[in-house]
């Protein structure tokens, strides 16, 4: 009788800790802080780094050649910002604000580049957080050709509550300003304060030491 072959259990591998990665002594890049309002890079200015957020808020804004502002993203910790500088962008398409107390890494170009050659988790992860990006500036394209203001605003409000991510343990956004999120849905502050008195009324929301934004305003979007 055959006994079966003792095969040793192979070591699982414990996940790429990109953040622990990233602020290892390894890495030449400085950690740089910022204030609630701080710019942090301008539109126009060299594309020369890339940042990750360790903690805080960011927000991208464009503004036109006639003035007129959008503000095309809102970022959290565990994202990255600045990535054109890879792709050979010159100059920043957008200008980055703090949002809250921030703490960014900042990585050189060539720096990032290298590390993206020889780490393959890295670049693994990197290339999953571009894609996903892409994902979400495509979706909100759709969103805003084909979706009313009022679902605009209940999307735009969950993922700024990061809904939806592993790492999210709760729903209270950081200060933002009705202005800003009609800046981000393509409508007018007054529309804005309409519908977020509504939500308030349906439950979805409240104010609550900050906004806190429930599941349940999922129901909005989710509404034909």
């Amino acid at each position: 009788m055959n006994r079966p072959e003792n095969h040793a259990t192979p070591e699982r591998l414990e996940p790429f800790d990109i953040r622990a990665f990233l602020e290892s002594g390894g890495v030449a890049g400085k950690i740089v802080e910022h204030r609630q309002g701080d710019v942090i890079y301008s539109q126009g200015d060299p594309c020369d780094s890339v940042m990750y957020i360790q903690n805080g808020g960011v927000k991208l804004r464009v503004t036109s050649r006639a003035g007129k502002e959008a503000v095309v993203a809102m970022l959290g910790p565990g994202d990255f910002l600045g990535e054109g500088a890879l792709a050979g962008q010159p100059v920043r398409m957008a200008t980055a604000i703090a949002t809250s107390a921030s703490a960014l890494l900042v990585v050189g170009k060539q720096q990032m580049t290298r590390l993206l050659h020889e780490q393959h988790a890295l670049s693994d992860r990197f290339l999953a957080h571009m894609l996903a990006r892409n994902i979400r500036v495509e979706a909100d394209l759709v969103d805003q050709l084909f979706n009313s203001s009022e679902k605009r605003l209940a999307r735009t409000l969950l993922l700024l509550a990061r809904y939806g991510k592993r790492d999210s343990t709760q729903r209270v956004l950081p200060k933002i300003s009705q202005e800003t999120l009609a800046g981000m849905i393509g409508t007018t502050r007054s529309r804005v304060n309409f519908f977020m008195n509504k939500f308030k009324k349906l439950g979805f929301i409240e104010y609550n030491g900050g906004l806190r934004i429930h599941d349940s305003l999922l129901s909005i979007v989710l509404h034909d």
